[in-house]
This record gives C-alpha cells, structure tokens and sequence, in this order.
C-alpha cells in the first residue's frame, strides 16, 4: 500500500502531536510555571513591541520588557492584596463572633438533630479556647496548626514559592527572545508547506486574540456583577471580595470557589444569620450561571468559534487530562484545534473521499 506526501506529512504531525500531549501529560508540574510564562509572554509580548517601536531603536528592549513585566507583576500584587482588607477585618471579628455562633448553631442544630435519633453537641467551651489561643495573639500559630491539620507539606509551600520566583524569570527570557522562538519554529516547517504553516499560524493568532478580549471582558463584567450584587446585601467587604471574584475567574473553578468561600466566611461574620448562606445562594448561585451559560459562552465561546457545549467539555476534558496546567490552556489549546479541525473539515469535503462517498 502507497502513502502519499500528504498522507506521510499528516502521519508525521499526528505523532508528534501525540508526543507531545504524552510530554504535557507526564511532566504537568515541571511545565506549570514554563506554561504559565508562555502564555503570558503571549498575551504580553505585543505590548512590550510598542514599547520597543515607540522607542524608535532610542528604548532598549531590556528596558520595554522590564516596564512591561513590573506593571504585570505590580497588577498581580495589587489582586492579590485585595484580601489584606478582607483578612485585616475578618479577623477580629473572627475572633469575637465565632464563639457566639457556635453557640447559635448548637442551639439550633443539637434539637434537629436530636430528632433525629443523632446526639451530637458542638463543644463550645473547646472553641473559645482555640479562639483564645490562635487569634489573640498567635496568628501565625494558628496559620501552622491549619496548614498542619490540611497536611499541607513544605513540599507543596517549596513548590509555590518556586514556581513565584521561576514563573517571572522564565517570562522576562521569553519576552526578551518570543520573536527568535518563533522564527526558529518557523524555520522547521518545509518550505513547501510555509504558505500554508503562515495562513494556520496567523488564523489561529486573531482566533487567540478574540479569547483574551472575551476573557477580559467577562472578568470585568462579572468584577462590577459580584461588587454590586454583594453591596446590595449591606456586605462591608463587597467590593474587594467581589473584585477578586471576578478577576480571579479567569483560573476556572478555583478563583469562583475561593470568591465563594470569602463572601460566606465575611456575610457569617458581619450577619451572624441566616442571611449570609441567602447573600452567597443568591449572588454567587446566579453569578455562576451567568458566567458559566451566558457570559463564557457568547464573549468568549462564540468569539473564537467554540459552541457553549464546547466550552465546558474542553475545560473539563483539559482538566481531567493535564490536570491544572490543562484548566490555564483548555480554551486556547480548543481555540487553536478549532482552526485546525476547520481545515481539515474543508479539505474533506473538497476530496474524492467525500464526493465519490
């Protein structure tokens, strides 16, 4: 049986399309931070070009890339501080409410589940106690008994600080070569498929674009959904915790359920009632549905092309797969198969295979 160029050539891209998804698969932690950088240096190399051109050859690019990654890097921390007012006012309450509540949902949960045939009793004489002790004065006690009782490790907390000091050097190096990176991945393709390998390229590069406006755009709208939906409840914290919400959206899952876990843990501190559990049900229950089946799906699904079903079952699927090197690259690594499965789908049906079917 003969095979022909393009059969051959079609055989040789599936294999290392398959290598390298079995690379991406074995090696997920190691590459986390690489993938991290490069899709940043993606987002952000455009940006360090007009620098670079604004310049006019008078501005180093060491300089452009160094403004660039300082604003990123300045924006990052200006999120993440978004939680020192959040921790600096859940605290004391912490501190002077939790004993009460405890109390409150003794006394509400011991009778029902009496009942119900379970004796069960909250010590709150033991809560007080660790009150006391781990948010008086020790907080940084109180810090290591938690870790400790999650089993966090120092591996995991040796992983997190490497991957915030690998991630912004890896970026300042890809910022600095991109072009070269790119020129010398070019330079791998045959000549006689240059013309078709620079069509791909340049389909898939608007396709990327469109997803990082939509993903922008949905993190904003949903920023000012959560600050707003939460201020209505009377929640002191409602603009940074839904600020965070919504810009931490763009890690599917976990940026929604930390926003999540905030918003009930400040509503249970400020209410001390049932109205906290309403506030999250409500805000947060209709926050995800907008996001998840209105919101992702129109300005980002149908921005790139990727039908809402599409959407989902790519960030399960790259999650199940890659675990959460696979959540970060879902949609994009959907946006560049995307145009793949469009050619293909276009040469199938200008074929003998599909015309003489």
């Amino acid at each position: 049986m003969q095979f022909t160029k393009t059969q051959k050539t079609a055989a040789a891209w599936s294999v290392i399309a398959a290598v390298v998804v079995i690379v991406v698969w074995l090696l997920g932690p190691v590459l986390t931070p690489f993938v991290v950088a490069a899709v940043l240096a993606y987002a952000l190399t455009p940006l360090v070009n007009k620098l670079d051109h604004a310049g006019r050859g008078r501005l180093p690019r060491v300089l452009a890339v160094l403004i660039v990654e300082l604003l990123f890097i300045i924006a990052v921390l200006a999120i993440a501080l978004l939680i020192v007012p959040i921790l600096a006012k859940e605290i004391p309450l912490l501190r002077e409410q939790l004993p009460a509540l405890a109390e409150r949902l003794n006394a509400w949960a011991a009778p029902m589940l009496k009942s119900l045939g379970v004796n069960l009793t909250l010590d709150v004489d033991s809560i007080k106690a660790f009150v006391l002790k781990y948010l008086n004065a020790n907080i940084e006690d109180g810090v290591a008994a938690l870790l400790s009782s999650l089993k966090v490790g120092g591996s995991f907390a040796l992983t997190l600080v490497g991957n915030a000091i690998l991630i912004p050097v890896a970026l300042f190096y890809l910022l600095m070569d991109w072009e070269n990176f790119v020129n010398r991945a070019v330079q791998l393709v045959p000549p006689r498929l240059r013309a078709a390998y620079d069509s791909f390229m340049n389909e898939a590069d608007e396709v990327l674009g469109q997803y990082l406006r939509g993903q922008m755009l949905v993190m904003l709208i949903l920023a000012v959904y959560f600050s707003i939906g939460l201020s209505l409840f009377g929640l002191d914290l409602a603009l940074p915790i839904g600020v965070f919400t919504g810009l931490a959206i763009f890690v599917p899952y976990v940026g929604f359920g930390v926003g999540l876990v905030l918003a009930l843990l400040a509503g249970l501190l400020e209410f001390a009632s049932i109205k906290a559990v309403i506030m999250v049900a409500v805000v947060y229950g209709a926050g995800q549905l907008m996001e998840s089946l209105v919101l992702t799906p129109r300005l980002v699904g149908e921005r790139i092309g990727l039908h809402p079903l599409a959407v989902i079952f790519a960030l399960l699927a790259f999650g199940q797969l890659f675990g959460f090197v696979g959540v970060l690259i879902a949609l994009p690594a959907s946006a560049v198969l995307l145009v793949a499965i469009r050619r293909i789908r276009v040469q199938y049906l200008a074929s003998d295979l599909y015309r003489h079917k």
